[in-house]
């Protein structure tokens, strides 16, 4: 029998998609060109323009704090500020990559409920810091992520709305797209209506979460803003001289709707947790469940028989406003493309006791 997969902590925890492996042996042949003048990487291009239905310039690199980082670095100039929601990745767990690549760039946090920042409230912030002039960072970018971190999702129209708010306000957008496909599959539209079509200049487009062994890419669909990004990638050390291997990976995970089976996968397993958790007393849900992020209040002796049981995953805690329940505890489950029905059973028998 195949064994119990407990870890609920992230979805990094996964392995690589058998697709991707054999798209890197496949590309482990014979001496090709270097530093992405290789066919893979020539392939990507065409791809991924194929994917979003337009002209696109791709870069690929080996984690999601590269790619949020130097993006942001070709949309920023040093003395801008980049806003983003207070529980964005890029404000919150990438130890000041973001500020560091962008030469001092300044990031503004604003407070949501669910990771979802609202058109009415980034302007009202704007607006509130008018008239101040050279002592405020010049508002200068908006990212947004998708799934959040919440687990939450921008639907197509929220996004359209943030998109003309923006332009609006006078600054570009960038989508964090770690969990994107995640969000793609909940939503069923296509890559572009979620992107470019809804004013998304730039993407960090997630892989590595959903089935990559370690590749990311960063898409310009505002091509001008990718100006001599290939310097940038270079300085920063994301420069592969075997980039053949992050590419590979990036054209599998595209390739026959292997990254949207995997992340539908990843869904159907959270939204089967939550619902076999709500069937616990005392039990609730911090936020509804649309990508593979369960957040959860459970009651301490569910949570310790679950610790006991080997099962993993964080505590975490109350979105602001939410007031504790004695005797329970905020925490955060995971799921990822090889989770099975059985694995996720296995857990809520512990729950139940």
């Amino acid at each position: 029998m195949k064994p119990i997969r407990k870890n609920f902590g992230s979805d990094n925890v996964g392995p690589v998609s058998p697709a991707i492996l054999n798209a890197m042996i496949e590309a482990n042949e014979g001496a090709v060109p270097s530093y992405g003048a290789d066919a893979w990487t020539a392939r990507l291009q065409t791809v991924v323009r194929d994917v979003f239905e337009t002209e696109v310039d791709v870069f690929a690199v080996a984690t999601g704090t590269a790619a949020n980082a130097l993006a942001l670095s070709a949309m920023v100039p040093t003395y801008g500020a980049v806003y983003c929601d207070a529980s964005a990745h890029i404000d919150t767990d990438e130890c000041g990559a973001p500020e560091f690549f962008t030469g001092g760039a300044k990031l503004l946090g604003l407070p949501s409920r669910d990771g979802r920042l609202s058109p009415a409230a980034l302007t009202a912030h704007l607006e509130a810091g008018r008239g101040i002039g050279v002592h405020k960072s010049r508002p200068t970018a908006l990212s947004i992520t998708q799934a959040t971190e919440w687990g939450t999702i921008y639907g197509v129209k929220d996004v359209q709305a943030i998109g003309e708010t923006a332009r609006g306000l006078g600054l570009s957008l960038h989508m964090d797209g770690a969990r994107f496909a995640n969000a793609l599959a909940t939503l069923g539209c296509s890559p572009a209506d979620i992107t470019w079509k809804a004013g998304i200049d730039v993407l960090s487009l997630g892989a590595t979460k959903n089935g990559a062994m370690a590749a990311e890419a960063v898409v310009f669909f505002r091509r001008d803003l990718a100006e001599e990004f290939s310097r940038r990638r270079k300085r920063a050390g994301h420069l592969w001289s075997k980039s053949r291997y992050l590419s590979a990976q990036l054209v599998a995970y595209l390739t026959d709707d292997l990254w949207l089976r995997n992340a539908r996968q990843a869904n159907a397993m959270a939204t089967r947790l939550a619902r076999g958790l709500l069937e616990l007393d005392g039990v609730g849900l911090l936020h509804e469940v649309q990508s593979n992020e369960v957040f959860a209040v459970l009651p301490e002796p569910v949570i310790g028989r679950l610790e006991a049981a080997g099962f993993t995953f964080y505590r975490w805690y109350l979105p602001a406003g939410d007031t504790p329940v004695p005797g329970t505890a905020p925490v955060r489950l995971v799921t990822g493309l090889d989770t099975e029905a059985a694995d996720v059973d296995a857990l809520l028998v512990e729950a139940r006791g």
